[in-house]
């Protein structure tokens, strides 16, 4: 890809099933700010999750051409069940740097566990996929990794319940199975669980170390437009433009709990999948 100001200053796309994307944003806006973004929502569908995978890699494609049809220059998939549905497979389609959220966040607990047993808590798609299996089996055959869907977290987080006794008996649930295999690192393996990361961390009582795909995924991104000449130099106000394809949701309101920062417009679209 040759570089020039014209590409430089092309958007970043960001999508996600729903709103859950926009903790990887907000990781991503940190390390590179000045960047322009386009943030696609896919909330007529959501969630992706329980979803038969073939039926997300049709959606994953639709909206990977919508974002193309925008011009941007990097695609982040900031969601899981499409990481692992579709990936590979977008890599071969589109001619533009795509980076899913599964391999920055198993490359990082694979380089960070100590005794080699590893835990992810995801979406049931996620989970079925065996797309942490594998990426973590690639840089290291010999890591022990279990894996729990956690269905129900990702409901609450929903909700916008972030704490409480009800909060910690799911994640008592889902995160005692995994401390009984004695793992010592956590993947967050689902865009909604940094926002209980810290409560996640306070019931270990310090045992695990948790990695956040978002932040992993947002250092890639970084490191990607620094490689291939791409990072937005310019000093005018960075755009950031928002799609959803729900006629009536929550966007902006869970949006904001989200990214941390109120979110202006949303812009409503239909895609014919």
């Amino acid at each position: 890809m040759n570089s020039s100001k014209e590409n430089n200053e092309k958007p970043i796309g960001v999508f996600d099933s729903g709103v859950g994307g926009l903790t990887v944003l907000k990781e991503i806006l940190k390390v590179v700010p000045h960047e322009n973004i386009l943030y696609f929502g896919d909330t007529a569908r959501v969630p992706y999750g329980p979803r038969d995978l073939d039926e997300v890699r049709r959606f994953v494609f639709k909206i990977t051409s919508f974002l193309c049809e925008k011009d941007v220059k990097l695609i982040v998939v900031a969601c899981n069940t499409s990481t692992a549905a579709a990936l590979d497979d977008l890599k071969k389609e589109f001619d533009i740097p795509i980076i899913g959220v599964v391999e920055p966040g198993a490359r990082t607990a694979a380089y960070t566990t100590k005794n080699r047993i590893v835990g992810v808590i995801a979406t049931e798609g996620t989970v079925k996929s065996g797309a942490y299996d594998r990426e973590i089996a690639k840089i290291d055959p010999s890591i022990k990794l279990y894996s729990v869907p956690a269905p129900l977290l990702v409901e609450y987080i929903e909700k916008g319940i972030l704490e409480g006794e009800e909060l910690q008996k799911i994640i008592r649930t889902y995160i005692d199975p995994l401390l009984e295999k004695n793992i010592d690192v956590l993947i967050l393996g689902c865009t909604h669980f940094p926002l209980v990361e810290k409560q996640i961390l306070s019931y270990s009582g310090g045992r695990i170390k948790v990695i956040s795909s978002a932040v992993e995924t947002a250092k890639d991104v970084k490191r990607i437009l620094e490689e291939k000449g791409l990072v937005n130099a310019s000093n005018t106000r960075p755009q950031r433009i928002f799609y959803e394809t729900a006629r009536c949701s929550k966007f902006l309101e869970v949006g904001k709990m989200f990214l941390g920062e109120e979110i202006g417009k949303v812009n409503k679209i239909s895609l014919d999948i």
